[in-house]
């Protein structure tokens, strides 16, 4: 038991946990100092010294004291909520939760321990112990709306939804006077208790509730649109058509509002005549609304299509809206509309009628008439559905020879390059774009973004370097990094992983891999802002986008990349993190001397950080806030001893949220065949069958699969070989392979990704016919179908194997692509 503190040291006590909440933590220490002289073992004041010390930036000091305070005082709440606190700020928060529960048996009446633990077990998705926990914090302060709402959202998120109406129902019930109308928590309140009604499907009481309640919310846009809702699901036709008008008073671009007004009024979608006539409407009663001269494009045909596509066109021309191709690009999956679309253009530039535009040129912009009709022309053929490259050049160089300095025109035109498969090109035009406009952002994005592709890291962090903080210590790419610059860290990763400097690629895509951890744990300080300030829905809708966080396309592009990686260094191990993988010659040279200076600077971390320690009373940098990064080049990362359980770090989530994603399902099949993981490889492998059967990957793993499980039949468990004869049936029975595939070859001959497909499978079954798998994928060249990005895998496979048919494939490619610059011999 810790020894009782006498009334100065108590009143010392006070000022250490005063000094801690107002980050005073020098005297802090001081006055705990002088609590210890006296009392060595108080556990109490150790625990708070410890909890001081990891806000200095002290960890392993803190936890030690933190574990002689529990010696001191095993039966100290305070003791066990410090424990707890230490846990939580190093991101442990499963024994954070323990250390709560433990502090809340010694002080049940602790509502400061009940919030916390509360905020934990909703961060973990603890449901069931979050529900609990509410409840206790209502009981012992129910006069706090805010515990009441609390414990509504709890039931919401277990599913009671019932349940949770009703406790927002009994907090009504208690209120004596009822709240001011201008209360934004009441009025959320009620918004909320309203999705609560309409979740559960009772449509009409959410109605009656929405037109009560809700009368004078705040919000009048969402009891708006959600009375249009309401009113068309219970089928009342008239007054459904009345709300959805005026919305559309309020906001006549929303297409959602057209298509519920539509709806309402009960026309079929056949019927064109009376739909055009509801857009001609507001056409006519908004002279500056787009959607209703755009939106009927989409399902007038015809003749009907050809009239509104002109009056169109013609009035986006003169106006010069640079959106316009991408107003009407959707529309090109319609093969009739994509062939009338660019004839008008055409026609509207050989009617002259560009010349008589008087349409008044604003703040310098000159970019209408013929000059904008170009423009369209030029994106019309540079879009995949329409493609015809000299066209498009054609038409941007007359659209910038008539407007000099537009940044979109040189922008178009670096684009098209790009398609051309000249990085290089496609990267000074987008730079001669930047520079007609210095203090554009986006622009600027897009020249940096452009240079990554041409894989100039250094030129790109240069050019971003004019927009980020001067001051900030590491530079622009310490800048971008903090600011989570997502699109250039997987944009540069995607660059280092083209050179083959897999060190800095996986130093990249960790760093984002870091950014979607932070995303998740940064939504801990809303658990409690939210309720405190009453944005329910805007937190439910916060906690349903967390709960699906990585499904997100930077995440997933950016795991996919690190897990080819991963697998590259499985395969074939590197010296060093930043090498292509080639033990030869200078290369391998290179890479010792590399690993070498990333030795040197491990070594030299480790005697400052022994010197650190030795001087605890030295005092602090600048430099020193921000801890150093002791892997810049990201050497470790590349060097690791297990690259498959590495990679397993970024497929686990991809597998979980992203199953529809057949890349990730097919990444998933390479890791676990490589770790010998046969029943995980099966599930990956039926998923992607399921998702895409023709998929040229998928023919390739059912091989591959089958041989390996052949190969490994003495070696498998009863129990996963039955599992495996059971479940796959992918093959037709018993098959010879090499006939299977020959037949798979025969049936694809016009495709050259599948037969690439079927060249590897054929290389790994017959290693002898070697040579004229490699002459095959040579003459994949002369496939009419054959696209640039198919070149370019066949190219790499050709290096991948080390083929003496590579030169004459680069030299039948740059013939065949002469403005191409991937084929050039390096």
């Amino acid at each position: 038991m810790p020894q009782p503190l006498s009334a100065k040291e108590s009143s010392l006590f006070r000022t250490v946990i005063r000094n801690y909440e107002d980050k005073q933590y020098k005297k802090g220490i001081k006055a705990a100092d002088q609590i210890l002289r006296k009392n060595p073992k108080h556990g109490d004041t150790l625990a708070m010294k410890a909890l001081i010390m990891n806000s200095q930036g002290k960890t392993d000091e803190a936890f030690a004291l933190a574990k002689v305070a529990l010696q001191s005082d095993m039966k100290s709440h305070i003791c066990w909520h410090v424990y707890g606190l230490l846990y939580r700020a190093v991101k442990n928060f499963e024994e954070a939760i323990k250390a709560y529960k433990f502090a809340l048996k010694l002080e049940p009446e602790s509502t400061q321990i009940q919030r916390d633990l509360a905020l934990l077990q909703v961060q973990m998705r603890d449901y069931q112990g979050y529900l609990a926990s509410r409840k206790a914090m209502l009981t012992s302060r129910s006069q706090v709306r805010q515990n009441w709402t609390a414990l509504a959202v709890a039931l919401h998120l277990n599913g009671e939804l019932a349940e949770a109406e009703g406790v927002l129902t009994t907090y009504e019930e208690t209120l004596k006077n009822p709240p001011s109308k201008m209360d934004f928590e009441n009025s959320e309140s009620v918004m909320y208790k309203n999705s609560l009604i309409a979740e559960q499907g009772d449509i009409q009481r959410a109605l009656d509730h929405l037109e009560s309640a809700g009368k004078h919310n705040l919000d009048r846009l969402a009891v708006m649109e959600l009375r249009a809702v309401y009113l068309a699901k219970l089928h009342r036709k008239d007054e459904a058509v009345k709300a959805y008008r005026a919305l559309l008073d309020r906001n006549s671009e929303h297409k959602k509002y057209y298509d519920g007004l539509v709806q309402a009024m009960d026309i079929p979608s056949s019927d064109h005549k009376a739909l055009k006539a509801v857009y001609d409407e507001y056409a006519d009663k908004y002279p500056r609304c787009d959607a209703a001269r755009r939106l009927p494009l989409d399902f007038l045909e015809d003749n009907d299509f050809h009239e509104a596509a002109d009056k169109y066109i013609n009035r986006m021309l003169d106006k010069g809206v640079p959106s316009t191709f991408a107003n009407l690009k959707h529309l090109y999956s319609d093969s009739s509309k994509k062939e009338i679309l660019p004839a008008l253009v055409q026609e509207y530039i050989d009617s002259g009628k560009s010349e008589s535009n008087d349409e008044p040129k604003r703040s310098g912009d000159s970019s209408k008439g013929a000059s904008a009709a170009f423009y369209f022309l030029a994106q019309h053929f540079s879009y995949y559905l329409s493609r015809n490259l000299e066209k498009a050049m054609e038409f941007i160089d007359k659209a910038i020879e008539l407007e000099p300095k537009s940044v979109d025109f040189h922008m178009t035109k670096a684009r098209i390059w790009k398609h051309y498969g000249n990085t290089q090109k496609a990267s000074e035009i987008m730079e001669q774009a930047r520079s007609l406009d210095n203090r554009d952002r986006h622009i600027n994005t897009k020249a940096a973004k452009y240079q990554l592709r041409n894989d100039d890291n250094e030129t790109a962090l240069k050019t971003l370097g004019l927009f980020t903080r001067a001051d900030t210590n590491g530079g622009p790419l310490a800048d971008l990094q903090d600011m989570q610059c997502m699109w250039f860290l997987n944009e540069d990763g995607q660059s280092y992983l083209r050179q083959g400097k897999f060190g800095l690629a996986l130093k990249r895509f960790t760093t984002i891999y870091n950014v979607f951890d932070v995303w998740q744990e940064d939504q801990f300080d809303f658990h409690n802002f939210s309720l405190r300030k009453g944005l329910i829905r805007a937190y439910i809708d916060m906690i349903r986008w967390e709960d699906q966080l990585r499904n997100h396309p930077f995440y997933t592009r950016a795991a996919l990349a690190a897990i080819k990686v991963y697998i590259s260094i499985h395969d074939k191990p590197l010296m060093n993190g930043n090498g292509n993988g080639d033990l030869s010659g200078e290369d391998a040279a290179e890479r010792k001397k590399a690993a070498k200076k990333a030795r040197k600077e491990a070594q030299k971390a480790e005697r400052e950080a022994v010197a650190k320690k030795s001087e605890p009373n030295k005092p602090s940098t600048g430099d020193d806030a921000k801890p150093k990064d002791d892997d810049p080049d990201g050497v470790k990362l590349a060097s690791t001893a297990d690259p498959l359980a590495d990679a397993m770090k970024f497929l686990t989530p991809l597998l979980q949220f992203s199953p529809k994603n057949i890349d990730a399902q097919i990444a998933g099949f390479e890791v676990y065949m490589r770790r010998k993981k046969y029943l995980l490889a099966l599930k990956c492998l039926l998923a992607a069958a399921t998702l895409d059967p023709e998929h040229s990957k998928v023919h390739e793993h059912i091989i591959l699969f089958k041989q390996a499980i052949d190969n490994e039949s003495s070696t498998l468990q009863p129990n996963s070989a039955a599992v495996i004869k059971s479940e796959f049936t992918l093959l037709p029975g018993p098959v010879n392979l090499l006939k299977y595939n020959d037949d798979y070859l025969s049936a694809h001959k016009d495709s050259a990704r599948q037969t690439m497909s079927g060249l590897r499978i054929r290389k790994v079954l017959s290693p002898d016919l070697a040579s004229s798998c490699e002459k095959d994928v040579a003459t994949l060249l002369k496939l009419p179908t054959i696209t640039l990005d198919e070149a370019k895998e066949a190219l790499d496979l050709l290096k991948l194997w080390r083929s003496s048919e590579l030169d004459s494939f680069k030299s039948n490619a740059m013939a065949k692509w002469p403005k191409s610059s991937i084929f050039e011999s390096s």
